[in-house]
């Protein structure tokens, strides 16, 4: 678990008792001192940061232009649909494997047709049978079944718990719930709130548009009124929140950041139940990988290839898909989606992967989060779209 962060001048007040936790991307400590190209034709904020007219090149956070700070990730739960599926086989080998590397997210591959059937009754009352057992529902939706050998209660207003000892699931059914496989652990609160921890990094969303970040040593901070803090061993990055900040001491010009949007709400417990798994995918986060506007991947995303081609040593075929923000052209984005697409499947071969790697990019074809939220700008969802996935089929 992260340390504590450190009392701010401006940071938000703690909305809730109980914490949330899930999945989310993270930001590597390291720098670069490379300065941008003129044109903001990639995926990454709209609003670019720039130095003085007298100052000179300064370093950046990975992935990112001079003087901007990443966004607070977004605070994701497990398809609580694939339980079953999430908790055996392949995907949960990868995921002990390097599912703790930041940047790196693992989840089992969802199949077309769904398992089981329903056999529904005119008071809406009935019985699903699938692979695992028989769920017996009644007229209120309440009920129990049986996943795997264990006991799955739903009470009929959307709460509901699971346990089998290792992972739990409670729903209160008015929008709260936590999450927890002894690894990963979320918290909904319901009001747009929540946290998020798994090993040395956490998420904690205020709701208010303020939120926090840490992995490890690096601290990401937003304050809900434009301004925030990226503070690493390596390098300090602030935005006032008024079109300044600086780099280190270096001046730079640069757009307030972004509110920090509100968390939904957790599903209601009838959603999980026996759901096949078709394979494993490895999501992993493009600023993790590559330098701003670049295919060429980083000596110090090294250690994440490295782990990624030893659990795929086997795996006799893969395909590796790139895929980017909405940010720049269609063309533009389909081209760069390709070449780091082509960049990971090349790594992941030389690193000693003897299956076969299909490289293909969509481009921004297939977000998995808003690239916009209510008009505006979302750079945690763009965060989100930006990455490279690696799909092994079952």
């Amino acid at each position: 678990m992260s340390d504590a962060l450190a009392p701010v001048t401006r940071r938000p007040s703690a909305v809730v008792a109980v914490l949330l936790t899930t999945l989310l991307t993270a930001c590597s400590g390291a720098v670069d001192t490379a300065a941008p190209s003129a044109e903001p034709t990639r995926d990454r904020a709209t609003a670019r940061a720039t130095a003085t007219p007298t100052g000179p090149a300064v370093p950046t956070v990975p992935g990112y232009g001079p003087g901007e700070v990443p966004p607070v990730p977004m605070i994701l739960l497990p398809d609580l649909s694939m339980l079953d599926a999430s908790l055996a086989g392949f995907a949960i080998e990868v995921d002990a494997a390097v599912g703790d590397l930041p940047g790196v997210r693992v989840q089992p591959q969802r199949c077309d047709a769904q398992g089981g059937e329903l056999w529904a009754y005119g008071d809406g009352s009935g019985t699903f049978t699938g692979p695992d057992g028989a769920v017996t529902t009644y007229g209120d939706g309440s009920g129990t079944y049986t996943l795997n050998g264990t006991s799955v209660t739903v009470y009929g207003d959307g709460s509901g718990t699971y346990d089998d000892g290792t992972t739990s699931v409670t729903s209160y059914g008015d929008g709260s719930g936590t999450y927890d496989d002894g690894t990963t652990s979320v918290t909904l609160y319901g009001d747009g709130s929540g946290t998020w921890s798994r090993g040395d990094r956490t998420i904690t969303n205020y709701g208010d548009g303020s939120g926090t970040y840490t992995a490890g040593d690096v601290t990401i901070t937003h304050y809900g009124d434009g301004s925030g803090l990226y503070d690493s061993p390596d390098l300090t990055v602030e935005n006032h929140g008024d079109g300044t900040g600086l780099v280190g001491t270096v001046p730079v010009r640069v757009e307030p950041l972004a509110p920090v949007p509100p968390l939904g709400v957790f599903p209601s417990m009838g959603v999980i139940g026996p759901a096949p798994s078709c394979g494993t995918r490895l999501v992993l986060d493009a600023a993790v990988l590559f330098d701003f506007d670049s295919a060429q991947v980083r000596p110090d995303a090294a250690a994440t290839l490295d782990a990624v081609a030893q659990v795929l040593a086997d795996v006799p075929t893969a395909r590796v898909e790139g895929h980017t923000d909405a940010i720049a052209s269609d063309a533009y984005n389909q081209d760069l989606s390709e070449r780091r697409a082509a960049a990971v499947a090349a790594a992941l071969t030389q690193r000693g992967m003897r299956g076969a790697l299909e490289p293909v990019g969509f481009g921004e074809t297939r977000p998995v989060a808003p690239n916009t939220r209510d008009g505006a700008d979302d750079p945690a969802g763009r965060q989100l779209n930006r990455r490279v996935e690696i799909v092994v089929p079952s």
